[in-house]
């Protein structure tokens, strides 16, 4: 229990990094610092060994380094939770696996909906999917002790089952053309990363340097890097030989955890929300993409959620969070729609960072996130305070 206040902790006090980098990043874009931002963010950095050199605009080092970063975090949670921690037990996960398939299904049927007609906006349809597990769990952290322990649990395992699902999607079907040479040599960093799990190696260093390598392969292969981070992840040991040794999987996601929420995700935010708000009008927010997002993340997430979960609770298949109410699972289910930074980085990939939507796509993603949020919280916030009036 105490990782999962842990991780709560890090990851409530890092939303609100978020909301500030992404202020920033919107003051940014829309006085006279636009240009200096924007030609910062291209700015290329080099890499270079030997012959061998790698160039890309800084923007692009955040959302495929430094996301990595973050995603294999993702990967050491999810290797904890189904080895020893909620995901491992059937009937914990099961209302917040089925919820999370409602969460996925309902918004992507919606966007798709308003956009079938074009096959390029439809390749969107994962933007409205996802959920930023910071932010929501930073909302819910304002509530405090008013909203059950249970409940915090359950948002978080669906978040992080909703991450394991856009690692999913991002490698089905936001892959570019491949390269044999590249994957070959992904592929031999995998065996060896297998096998320094299997002979028990202990160095931290050496599955970072193999890491390292899988990643730059990854990156040059076509599919998208921040699969190197999670596959790395996988790799990590977690149990303990003897007594005197301490479980490396723990360590390096103890000492990760306050890196991502306080610094690689707030600068993700910031690199990613600076929207042109002058160029963006009505006309543009209520076209097919803009509508899709907005009504995916709003709508779509609630009833997606909220609905699987009445279902399968009625069914049988689970069981309401303990100290939960169903109203208390609703204002749950509406922070789902919080996407911000992973559907952020979702809508870079489905339309390659272009701004074919003029900003009407992110802008789109910021006001869904942000209904979310702000019912979720009114409604959390009501349903306490009646169940205290009844206490």
């Amino acid at each position: 229990m105490s990782s999962v206040k842990e991780f709560l902790k890090h990851e409530a006090s890092g939303g609100i990094l978020l909301m500030i980098a992404t202020i920033i990043a919107l003051v940014c874009q829309n006085t006279l610092l636009s240009e200096f931002y924007d030609s910062f963010l291209k700015t290329k950095f080099t890499v270079a060994l030997g012959e061998y050199a790698l160039s890309k605009p800084l923007i692009l080092w955040i959302n495929d380094g430094l996301m990595a970063v973050f995603f294999f975090l993702i990967g050491l949670e999810l290797k904890r939770e189904v080895l020893e921690g909620e995901l491992r037990n059937p009937s914990q996960i099961a209302l917040p696996a089925i919820a999370g398939l409602g969460g996925i299904v309902v918004p992507a049927v919606i966007f798709y909906l308003f956009t079938k007609s074009d096959s390029f906006a439809l390749s969107g349809w994962a933007i409205p999917t996802a959920t930023d597990i910071a932010f929501a769990l930073g909302i819910l952290s304002l509530l405090g002790s008013r909203v059950p322990t249970s409940l915090k649990i359950f948002l978080m395992t669906l978040a992080i089952i909703d991450d394991l699902c856009a690692i999913i999607i991002i490698a089905l079907f936001y892959t570019s053309d491949l390269s044999i040479f590249s994957l070959g040599i992904g592929g031999a960093c995998i065996a060896v990363l297998f096998a320094l799990n299997r002979l028990g190696v202990r160095s931290k260093a050496a599955y970072l340097i193999v890491g390292l390598v899988f990643w730059t392969a990854v990156l040059k292969s076509g599919v998208h890097a921040t699969l190197a981070g999670v596959i790395t992840a996988f790799f990590i040991p977690l149990a303990i030989k003897s007594d005197d040794d301490k479980s490396m999987l723990k360590e390096i996601e103890h000492d990760l955890h306050g890196w991502v929420a306080y610094g690689v995700l707030p600068i993700f935010a910031f690199a990613n929300a600076g929207i042109a708000l002058r160029g963006v009008g009505v006309s543009e927010l209520v076209s097919a993409v803009p509508l899709g997002i907005m009504l995916g993340l709003f709508i779509g997430k609630q009833l997606g959620v909220f609905a699987f979960s009445f279902i399968a609770i009625k069914a049988g298949l689970a069981k309401l969070p303990e100290g939960s109410s169903w109203a208390g699972l609703y204002g749950v289910a509406v922070l789902c729609g919080v996407g911000f930074t992973m559907s952020l980085f979702v809508n870079g990939l489905a339309y390659n960072d272009s701004d074919a939507f003029a900003y009407a796509d992110k802008l789109a993603i910021l006001l869904g996130s942000l209904a979310s949020g702000v019912f979720g919280y009114l409604v959390l916030l009501l349903t306490s305070k009646k169940q205290s009036t009844n206490e």
